[in-house]
């Protein structure tokens, strides 16, 4: 009897070992196609469906004061979400329903402000699938002033295909390959769809392009800490960079559909661009282009 209690321990035993040294799964997002394996499909709830797949797209404006060229500008900003379908190969929205198709939650953030005599307009388009963790399949930026305009677009396929054109000498019509990594403009989509999902601690991010063509700086990625800090009523999400002496804080409300309230980014020189919730619609924008619908921008405080 007792050597078979003894034998029945060691059993135990060799579960519990073999249990304790199992990895355990986490939402880690693939470096490379090799790692594929490692995706996670993302079980969308009937409350995001329902809220994201009405036919209409999330629009909020907010009061922004934007720093550049180390001073505060006043202007004003928007987020457009919206749900629609994804060309894989050629990455651009499909028009056509197919079964090959792939779901997105896409982000336009447009800034516009005026520093001095000339007007700046910015904006990142952010195209990422709702049903699995994969990085943003495509993310472009556009920055137009009177001196120029400059333009990037990032594509992920087995690494981040990225071009970019500038009218800056040392900046002009770059093609860059670059390893997967986190990137900085994604995570405002992740909010949206799960907070949780969101990387903390140490990571590697690539920081936004808006970043790295205002400060005219190489596009690589950099080191930083990432924090969330889950409220009753609102979060916060924040990447602390120490290299680059930058910071950004998106405070969201707590409960789906987790909507972005404001934002902080503190300048390497100290002065921090602040975004403040004005007004949020939601709306069928696309087929609102008559002047009809010009009363819609005084619902948004954009005129």
């Amino acid at each position: 009897m007792f050597r078979s209690q003894a034998v029945f321990a060691t059993y135990l035993l060799s579960i519990v070992v073999f249990i304790g040294c199992k990895k355990s799964e986490n939402n880690l997002i693939p470096s490379s196609k090799e790692d594929s394996n490692t995706l996670k499909n993302r079980s969308l709830s009937e409350e995001f469906k329902s809220y994201w797949y009405d036919g209409t797209a999330e629009i909020t404006s907010y009061d922004l004061t934007q720093e550049r060229y180390g001073e505060l500008r006043k202007g004003k900003a928007v987020n457009i979400f919206v749900t629609e379908d994804f060309l894989p190969e050629v990455q651009v929205k499909a028009n056509a329903v197919a079964e090959t198709n792939i779901p997105v939650l896409k982000l336009n953030q447009v800034k516009k402000y005026v520093t001095g005599i000339y007007p700046y307009s910015v904006m990142t388009s952010v195209f990422y699938p709702v049903n699995a963790t994969e990085h943003a399949l495509k993310t472009s930026f556009s920055m137009q002033e009177w001196c120029g305009h400059a333009y990037i677009q990032l594509n992920t396929k087995k690494d981040f295909e990225i071009v970019s054109h500038s009218y800056f000498e040392g900046e002009a019509d770059q093609n860059l390959h670059l390893p997967k990594t986190w990137l900085e403009s994604e995570l405002w989509n992740l909010i949206r769809i799960n907070p949780n999902e969101l990387p903390t601690g140490d990571i590697s991010v690539l920081p936004s392009f808006e970043y790295f063509r205002m400060s005219h700086t190489p596009i690589i990625a950099k080191n930083a800490y990432g924090k969330l800090m889950q409220g009753d009523s609102i979060s916060s999400y924040t990447l602390d960079y120490p290299e680059i002496k930058r910071n950004l804080a998106i405070y969201f409300n707590s409960k789906p559909p987790y909507e972005i309230e404001r934002w902080e980014e503190t300048h390497p020189n100290g002065l921090k661009t602040t975004a403040e919730k004005l007004r949020r619609i939601k709306s069928k924008y696309w087929s609102q282009n008559s002047t009809q619908f010009e009363y819609l921008r005084d619902s948004l405080a954009l005129n």
